[in-house]
């Protein structure tokens, strides 16, 4: 055999694929104990996710100036028919329990209440209760609830006690994070698992693909935690739940694009090195691009203002790095160094006749061929229509109520605590202001729209000092998370910015709801046209084209419109979802875009390489019928493993699940397999303009075998 240069003879040589297989063993070897440290290196606290300059997070930065971190939970006390003698007494004995706690961060020297509801007969009371953060963050916050919920919770002879406000809520999200690695790797691995069976029919097979993207993923979260330990890299609960399923969905597609070139040159040639080799050279430069386009676009979100987004682009990169990476060098080198016979029952063999010319998507080929304007003039349209779901789409945020797949103890609690206290009571604004006009700034925020005046004292102003500034908290008559709330702090902020020389700024969860919304708008605005950009430059660089990349750019816009309108309805009419979060289109426009892309860059290289010998027009079809099987199985495997974040109880992150797995379903079996084909097809030669590739532009241009024989062919 002749064998060839570069990469492809490193990983699949005869000796030197041994040498590979031993180098990631010994990675594995030390990364799987950094890769378990990951969940104790997130960083959920509120400035991990906030805008780095908003005036929320300098608020948040001035207070603990005053006082530790803090996140108050409140202790709701109700009973319809009115609070009895005994329910106050077990009120004034929780309370004293409260004042001597002093673990998990409890502040019980600062506890305060009861504050009884104002109706003649007491309903409800409210006991404020201070948790103090520090370097655990989310962990301290649930396990200090988790204490005082097991202490006082639940209901007793009709009083019902629940825990609620910042900290109660703060600690049922902490409860959804809490297993994510775990719950996510599971459900991955069984889609990848139940999808690899049907794809290769072969249960040892599936083995192969499965190592390596372990490998892979543990690799990618020991990388992520040396960041984040030593290098300054923020992980949060979200980045870390997205780089286990980017890592799993994108190098299952990658092996899955490189074993269906294998298993072909298997057919054409007796020694599975040469095959791997030339599998490699001619698979690899579009796997290589379709990894580098994930990676560029996600490090495009490095640009966000928002923290928690502008964290998830290095996370993210690293992960599809990694896994291609490993599914370039690991995976083939362990295919070949276990032979054909790791392809039983369905072994290919050197001769055999390849199945795919007379397949399914051979068939659909020759029949888009036909008319193919009349096929992609009714595909977008049908596709235009669908984005037309838009409409419905309510991306302005989720209120804690409905964040929730279930509604656990902190969103009843705040239900309750709303029929009896003004609505925002337990988590107030937080207002820092200049020492000598702290008494201006407090009237003014006493006397705007929304606010409860006497929730300021006798002395509006009045409050802890720290050097020449005073913080003060005030109480809003609506939920803080509702749109209600958000402009009451809008009102708030422009009475207080309106006082000379009172350096005031707002805070609190509220203002930063408002901060994030700003953000993520200024944050869409710019990283979409970003992405757009850097997916067109790689097309055109990889296809050498101009016409092609736009044409596929457009596609892919098409079908992240109608995967977003189709989401939208099924939310609204389906789910019965109140909304989406403000990143959520950016998110599934990003991996939708980055990953979806992929699909179309294996499919157009390889309508380059067929058009090189048989014309543009016949190399679509054949380029279709040879790639659609394997496409629609790497899009089935993504589409599922996205699918897996709806296993988490938060909306926002099944939202997410279920936008990007439909999006890629129909890349996968509309965009790729019917519109790209057909207007590759109406286009012809053209397509390659301002490039001459084809047979029909002058001959054609075959590409040179680079020494490799193709026996067998």
């Amino acid at each position: 055999m002749t064998r060839s240069r570069g990469i492809a003879y490193l990983v699949c040589g005869r000796r030197t694929k041994w040498l590979v297989v031993l180098l990631w063993l010994v990675v594995l070897f030390l990364v799987a104990p950094l890769a378990q440290r990951l969940t104790g290196a997130q960083d959920n606290d509120a400035a991990s996710w906030l805008p780095g300059s908003a005036e929320s997070t300098r608020v948040l930065e001035i207070s603990e100036d005053f006082r530790p971190e803090q996140i108050p939970a409140v202790v709701v006390y109700a009973r319809e028919s009115g609070l009895t003698a005994a329910d106050r007494e077990r009120i004034a004995e929780d309370v004293t329990w409260l004042e001597r706690l002093s673990d998990h961060g409890v502040r019980g020297d600062e506890t305060r209440g009861p504050v009884y509801d104002r109706a003649t007969g007491p309903r409800a009371a409210q006991v404020y209760v201070p948790i103090t953060m520090d370097e655990k963050g989310w962990e301290r916050i649930a396990s200090a609830v988790d204490s005082v919920r097991d202490r006082l919770g639940g209901s007793d002879d009709g009083l019902a006690v629940h825990v609620t406000g910042p900290g109660g809520t703060s600690a049922d999200f902490a409860e959804g994070f809490e297993g994510i690695d775990s719950t996510l790797l599971f459900a991955a691995t069984a889609v990848v698992v139940v999808m690899l069976l049907i794809t290769y029919r072969s249960p040892t097979l599936l083995l192969v693909p499965l190592f390596s993207v372990i490998v892979a993923l543990f690799t990618a979260q020991a990388l992520v935690y040396l960041l984040a330990e030593h290098g300054g890299l923020t992980v949060n609960g979200q980045s870390a739940g997205i780089l286990l399923v980017l890592v799993f969905g994108a190098g299952t597609d990658y092996a899955l694009l490189l074993v269906a070139r294998y298993r072909e040159e298997l057919r054409r040639h007796a020694d599975r090195h040469e095959a791997m080799a030339l599998a490699l050279r001619r698979a690899g430069p579009a796997v290589l691009a379709s990894g580098a386009t994930v990676v560029l676009s996600t490090l495009v979100l490095l640009t966000a203002e928002m923290n928690s987004t502008s964290g998830l682009g290095p996370v993210a990169a690293i992960g599809v790095a990694v896994a291609l990476s490993a599914l370039l060098t690991l995976f083939p080198a362990l295919l070949v160094v276990l032979g054909r016979w790791i392809f039983w029952p369905v072994v290919p063999r050197h001769g055999a006749p390849d199945p795919t010319e007379r397949g399914p998507w051979a068939r659909t080929g020759r029949r888009i061929a036909r008319r193919p304007r009349l096929v992609w003039g009714v595909t977008a349209a049908v596709l235009a229509l669908c984005s037309l779901g838009m409409v419905q789409l309510r991306a302005e945020g989720i209120g804690n109520a409905d964040a929730f797949i279930g509604k656990p103890d902190s969103i009843v609690g705040q239900e309750v605590s709303a029929r009896y206290f003004p609505a925002g009571s337990g988590d107030p604004l937080v207002v820092v202001a200049d020492r000598e006009q702290a008494e201006r700034v407090g009237r003014a925020v006493a006397a705007t729209e929304g606010v409860v005046p006497d929730s300021l004292g006798p002395l509006p102003g009045a409050g802890p000092s720290f050097g020449d500034r005073v913080l003060f908290e005030a109480t809003m008559t609506a939920p803080a998370d509702s749109g209600a709330a958000k402009a009451t702090v809008e009102r708030v902020r422009d009475a207080v910015h309106a006082v000379p020389d009172a350096d005031a700024l707002v805070g609190g969860s509220t203002a930063a709801l408002v901060d994030m919304d700003r953000a993520t708008l200024r944050d869409n605005v710019l990283i979409i046209p970003l992405v757009l950009v850097v997916v067109l430059l790689i097309l055109c660089v990889l296809l050498r084209s101009l016409v092609a990349p736009l044409l596929l750019i457009g596609t892919v816009i098409l079908s992240f419109t109608a995967a977003l309108g189709l989401s939208a309805l099924a939310f609204r009419y389906v789910f019965g979802y109140a909304g989406e979060a403000t990143e959520f289109p950016l998110f599934v426009f990003v991996f939708l875009v980055a990953l979806g892309i992929d699909y179309n860059i294996f499919l157009t290289t390889r309508i380059r390489e067929e058009a090189a010998r048989r014309g543009t027009r016949p190399g679509v079809v054949t380029a279709l019928a040879t790639t659609g099987s394997v496409i629609t199985s790497a899009g089935l495997v993504l589409a599922g493993t996205f699918a897996a974040l709806g296993t988490l109880p938060m909306v926002a992150f099944a939202e997410i699940g279920f936008a990007v797995a439909l999006g890629v379903l129909l890349d996968t079996f509309v965009v790729r397999s019917v519109l790209v084909t057909s207007l590759f097809l109406d286009v012809g030669p053209k397509v390659w303009w301002p490039h001459r590739s084809a047979r029909e532009d002058g001959g054609g241009v075959r590409e040179p075998e680079a020494g490799v024989s193709r026996s067998g062919g």
